[in-house]
C-alpha cells in the first residue's frame, strides 16, 4: 500500500481533532469542507474503494452508516437534514483512496441528479 494519509491520521503520523473513535472507525472533519459541516467516517482498515470490500465485510460498512447517524444526531444535522456521500474513483471526486463517508449539511444543499 502507498502512503495513506488517512491511515497516518489513523496511526498519529498526521494531526486531525477526532470526533469520534471506536474499534472499526473514526470521524474527523473535513480540512477542504463542502458545507457548514462536512465529516468524514473513516474505517480503521485500510479499504481502498467499494469494489475490493468483501462479504465478511458487511458489518463495517453497515456500521459507517450507524456512526454516520450518529455523529449527524451530535452535530445538530438530522432534525433538518443531511447528505451522506462516498465518491468512488477520481472521476467521481475521490481524492484520497481510502474508504470512506462523507455527511454533509448545516444548510440547505442542492438537488442531486
Amino acid at each position: 500500500m502507498a502512503e495513506c494519509l488517512f491511515c497516518d491520521i489513523d496511526q498519529g503520523r498526521a494531526q486531525a481533532d477526532f470526533l469520534y473513535r471506536d474499534d472499526r472507525v473514526f470521524v474527523i472533519r473535513d480540512k477542504f469542507p463542502a458545507a457548514p459541516t462536512h465529516l468524514l467516517v473513516i474505517p480503521h482498515q485500510h479499504i481502498g474503494m467499494l469494489a475490493e470490500t468483501k462479504a465478511s465485510q458487511e458489518r463495517l460498512l453497515g456500521h459507517l452508516f450507524l456512526v454516520a447517524e450518529e455523529v449527524a444526531q451530535k452535530e445538530g444535522l438530522a432534525p433538518g437534514g443531511y447528505r451522506l456521500a462516498m465518491n468512488q474513483g477520481a472521476d467521481a471526486g475521490m481524492h484520497i483512496a481510502h474508504l470512506h463517508l462523507h455527511v454533509l449539511g448545516g444548510r440547505q444543499l442542492g438537488a442531486m441528479g
